[in-house]
């Protein structure tokens, strides 16, 4: 017997959103569960009947023992099923209207807000903690912050999967980028005895610094001790020995000549002098990524004269809202209108296509293949005219459209092998000297993830080849997080200039802007969200005692052969 936790409220079973729809193609289907042996609730129901039907639904669970077992997800407020903050221990089975904070968090799997459901059947807390055993589950790193609360934290109604604490028998399992804020592995110095790395070190360091308000060359031995770093007193003699190794490890990191710098002595900086110049590789997921998490570097790298090669992994046509196509078609259409107005065919089908997106189309309805053309086009358009901006040459910019991608819905494709041999085809008709790669792993529709997957594939099977072995790899991160201080290996200083051209750089995307569909949870334009994180990263630079600069872009190296 299988019964679904929660069920979004007014949708149909059949609906490409409902969870019962996901647990029969994902579960039901798969393996031996008669039909009638699979218990969910009716999201069709009225009003008047909710009560009444919620009420059976726990009389069912009762009447076959209770629940076994319980595989739970955490949501991004900390609601398990759509027991949303504030949920009390002793609810049972009910309509719940899903909070603001939860349909903003929906909202990056439908193509409009007017879509998201706004409430759900579900298993109340009570209904929950009854059962034998629960599992919580919890993937990527966009969930490390609220399970960090949730398992560490203290069992409170304002997040309600911390209630689980309460439990008898309710563990978790979740992978390690949504684990890496818990203290075990965040801050393990304040758990118990550490293995130290320099990495490691690193890290204590910046906390340490965080936690006093001193840079680095002013701590000192009773600031160590007070803290619980007395181990690495014991390692390094005195403070000022830890301090002075930290210090200049992240000031090596900082350079402003990410292609690395021709004539000059490597043996401390980031990137190797020579080649020089460098054929680089940017890969970038969407088409708007490279400027948004590089576009300092970007422009850096152009005028320091190296050869550099944008590719656009994915079209990034679903992220483009209806109303910018009705005005490019618009557009068209009247300047057909006017040089052209024998062209009856191509007439007829902006007519087509305006009148699907005005009259025919309905929220959640997928875009005709001949929408998703023009929203492609909108997008590339946009990528060349960033291109040109910061200076890459038209004959460097390239689509690779991975397959993968285009399914013209949220839900993607897995990656295949057609699509790393995309990949493959291209880095052997550049071989690089040095590649740019989305490590932004945060993306809540996975498409950096897949995306890095398919250039790391294509990389490994490439490994035999010369250039390759001597090809260097920088991940970047940038729309949707930053990387931690004590993982950044090149940080690539902005001036108050270069910084403005980047922010020029990105509305370029004007699809990209307020109107675009997928935002996620943050409110603040990608422009905006790129300076924070820039400026914010040069802010930590200059707390700790190093230069100050106007904004920084952070790099990791991938090292190919630890894999």
């Amino acid at each position: 017997m299988v019964f679904n936790v929660a069920e979004f409220y007014g949708l149909s079973p059949d609906n490409q959103h409902s969870n019962s729809l996901l647990l029969r193609v994902h579960l039901i289907d798969k393996v031996n569960i008669l039909t009638g042996n699979f218990y969910t609730p009716d999201s069709s129901i009225s009003r008047a009947d909710v009560s009444r039907f919620c009420q059976k639904y726990e009389q069912d669970i009762d009447h076959l023992g209770g629940l076994d077992l319980v595989v739970v997800s955490v949501g991004l407020v900390g609601n398990i099923a759509y027991n949303e903050p504030g949920s009390q221990v002793s609810t049972s089975t009910r309509l719940m209207l899903l909070d603001n904070e939860s349909r903003r968090a929906l909202k990056r799997f439908y193509s409009s807000a007017i879509e998201v459901p706004e409430a759900s059947i579900t298993m109340g807390i009570s209904t929950l903690l009854n059962a034998s055993q629960v599992i919580l589950v919890g993937w990527g790193e966009h969930k490390s912050s609220i399970l960090k609360e949730v398992i560490e934290g203290k069992a409170d109604d304002n997040v309600p999967a911390s209630l689980l604490q309460l439990h008898r028998n309710a563990s978790a399992a979740i992978d390690l980028g949504a684990a890496q804020q818990l203290t075990r592995l965040s801050h393990p110095w304040l758990v118990g005895p550490c293995e130290w790395t320099d990495l490691l070190i690193r890290r204590a360091i910046v906390w340490l610094c965080e936690e006093t308000g001193k840079p680095i060359l002013k701590l000192t031995n009773k600031d160590y001790n007070q803290h619980g770093l007395d181990e690495l007193l014991a390692l390094y003699r005195s403070a000022y020995d830890v301090n002075i190794k930290i210090f200049n490890d992240l000031q090596r990191t900082i350079t402003g000549w990410p292609g690395g710098k021709p004539d000059a002595d490597d043996s401390n900086r980031p990137e190797r002098a020579k080649p020089y110049p460098k054929r680089v590789v940017v890969f970038s997921p969407h088409p708007d990524d490279d400027v948004i998490s590089m576009g300092g570097t970007l422009q850096r790298l152009v005028d320091q004269y190296h050869e550099v090669h944008v590719a656009y992994q994915t079209s990034g046509n679903i992220a483009v809202g209806d109303e910018e196509v009705i005005r490019y078609v618009s557009l068209m259409h009247n300047v057909l209108e006017r040089y052209d107005v024998t062209n009856n065919a191509l007439k007829q089908k902006y007519v087509e296509i305006l009148r699907f997106l005005k009259e025919i189309k309905q929220p959640g309805d997928l875009d005709t293949a001949d929408v998703l053309f023009v929203k492609a086009q909108l997008r590339r358009e946009e990528a060349r005219s960033a291109c040109r901006f910061v200076g890459v040459k038209p004959e460097n910019i390239h689509f690779l459209d991975l397959p993968f991608y285009e399914t013209g819905k949220v839900q993607k494709n897995k990656l295949k092998a057609t699509d790393v041999n995309i990949i493959m085809e291209f880095l052997k008709s550049i071989e690089p000297h040095q590649i740019f790669a989305a490590g932004d792993l945060a993306d809540p529709h996975g498409t950096h993830k897949i995306c890095l997957d398919g250039a790391l594939a294509a990389i490994q099977e490439l490994k035999n080849e010369p250039w390759i072995k001597e090809c260097r790899i920088w991940m970047y991160r940038g729309a949707w997080a930053e990387w931690e201080i004590d993982h950044i290996e090149m940080a690539v200083p902005i001036s108050p200039e270069q910084l403005r051209k980047k922010r020029h750089s990105i509305l370029k995307h004007q699809s990209q802007m307020e109107s675009a569909p997928f935002m996620g949870d943050d409110e603040r334009l990608f422009w905006q969200r790129a300076e924070d994180r820039n400026q914010t990263t040069a802010t930590l630079y200059n707390n700790l005692g190093l230069a100050s600069y106007e904004a920084i872009e952070a790099f990791v190296e991938y090292k190919k052969d630890l894999y």
